[in-house]
């Protein structure tokens, strides 16, 4: 029987979601935009849920009404909402008539959503054109840190059976604090997998003798960097069987690509000890994703936190779909994964209207922007300006710029949308993803042409650039 004709009683849950979120009856009536006395009816089982109030739900609960989303039928009707509601088409489909297809005619909705599912996929094919284009794929092959990068990407940036065991190893170590104390990992990686530790200005950042099994640490790090450094060593022993299996299953083409897999995949396990995933999502929620809240519980860097709120993606308990990117100064993208719809261009810098630019240029301090992207999908930014020290008069700083977004269907969870007029057409920033794939014919900082497009030039008009779209 399907979601629809099963009539779906929800009443607990209704109760425990308005109790988490302290609200009261009439607050909660207002957001579903029903009376208290049916929200109540509602609550103690006496009506079903409708179509409507479901489309409500996860509009106005994305991340807490998921988990109740379990039955097939149900997810095909979320799923079919979600492709239905893409700025491709030009109205949305009422929940009702949503819910009847879902309900009559599962295979063509099936089929519909797979079929969206490929158009989004299809949506990156200009990134090809890109890659063409770079100096770096000569005769279309790609680097070894392009195929680990292009593998994260794949997987989503989560990797359950290392995140899960990371996990197990981060509470074990944790006790009763948030997050294992510098300490525990020290005694760890001494006691129990017998390596010899010392902390030196001379190492680079570590420095491991797999022979001789000693761990040289640069104490010119940061305290959070150091610590990320020590679990990166711990995860790379303790974790090692679940990471060869992981990079066994990859199918890299190079001997460099795996190595590179495996560190990469060290690093990983190392953010998931220190921030253990159902703690880490707990925190993040109850804070609204404040990162400088969550360094500050977890000692972690502001970095460190952006990163690991990207890879809050384990089915069932999902944590809010960001973007995460790391820019250096001269606007290289040397970090980036994606869990929303935007996707950065594979090559090159980002679109120079966005706020992450601007950020490089004016450290530690936070700035928000709300952009739209060319499909109309709008997403509220945050972007901080970093200074890692070296520790050393005669070693440069690294300057960087992180940025971490989310779609705005996600603002209220998101501090750093306060204050902003998400529905506003004046404060809105129309970017792309970089000028080889941006469609749009008027922007004043556009620094190439579209690849896909043919250029206009009239001798005789000028404007921003020398060159019109056809």
């Amino acid at each position: 029987m399907s979601a629809t004709k099963r009539r779906i009683f929800a009443g607990n849950r209704l109760k425990a979601l308005r109790a988490a979120k302290g609200l009261k009856q009439v607050d909660m009536a207002a957001r579903l935009g029903i009376s208290v006395s049916y929200l109540s009816q509602l609550e103690h089982d006496d009506r079903p849920l409708t179509p409507a109030l479901l489309e409500a739900l996860a509009r106005d609960f994305p991340l807490d009404w998921q988990e109740f989303e379990e039955d097939a039928a149900t997810r095909r009707f979320a799923a079919l909402r979600e492709a239905a509601a893409d700025p491709l088409f030009a109205a949305t489909l009422p929940p009702e008539q949503l819910a009847r297809i879902a309900e009559q005619q599962p295979a063509f909705a099936d089929q519909f959503i797979a079929m969206h599912a490929a158009y989004r996929r299809a949506g990156q094919r200009l990134e090809i054109v890109d890659e063409a284009l770079d100096a770096d794929t000569v005769q279309g092959s790609r680097l070894p840190w392009e195929e680990v990068r292009d593998w994260f990407h794949e997987a989503g940036n989560y990797v359950g059976v290392l995140d899960e065991a990371a996990e197990r190893l981060g509470d074990m170590l944790r006790g009763r604090d948030l997050t294992p104390a510098l300490e525990g990992l020290e005694l760890y990686l001494r006691n129990a997998l017998s390596v010899s530790l010392v902390y030196t200005g001379h190492a680079g950042l570590r420095d491991y003798d797999a022979e001789m099994g000693h761990l040289v640490i640069d104490q010119g790090q940061p305290a959070e960097s150091q610590r990320f450094q020590l679990a990166h060593q711990l995860a790379a022993l303790a974790l090692r069987e679940e990471i060869s299996a992981v990079v066994e299953g990859a199918r890299l083409r190079t001997a460099a690509a795996r190595q590179l897999l495996s560190i990469g995949l060290a690093n990983y396990a190392a953010g998931a000890i220190l921030m253990p995933y159902a703690r880490f999502r707990e925190e993040a929620r109850a804070v609204r994703h404040d990162i400088d809240r969550l360094r500050q519980l977890f000692g972690v860097s502001f970095e460190q936190a952006c990163h690991r709120l990207s890879t809050l993606q384990r089915p069932g308990t999902r944590g809010v779909p960001f973007f995460f990117c790391r820019v250096d100064m001269a606007g290289n993208i040397t970090k980036r994964h994606s869990a929303t719809r935007l996707q950065f261009a594979r090559f090159g810098g980002a679109c120079p209207l966005w706020i992450v630019h601007e950020a490089v240029a004016i450290p530690d301090r936070i700035l928000v922007q709300l952009a739209e992207t060319p499909d109309g999908v709008r997403y509220v930014s945050m972007a901080k300006g970093l200074v890692k020290p070296s520790g050393s008069y005669d070693r440069s700083p690294r300057r960087y710029a992180v940025a971490l977004g989310c779609e705005v269907d996600h603002a209220r969870e998101f501090i750093y949308a306060d204050g902003l007029d998400l529905a506003s057409e004046r404060s809105v920033t129309r970017i792309g993803v970089s000028c080889r794939l941006c469609p749009r014919p008027d922007c004043d900082q556009r620094a190439f042409p579209p690849s896909d497009r043919e250029i206009v030039v009239d001798p005789d008009r000028r404007g921003v650039v020398p060159y019109g779209l056809a």
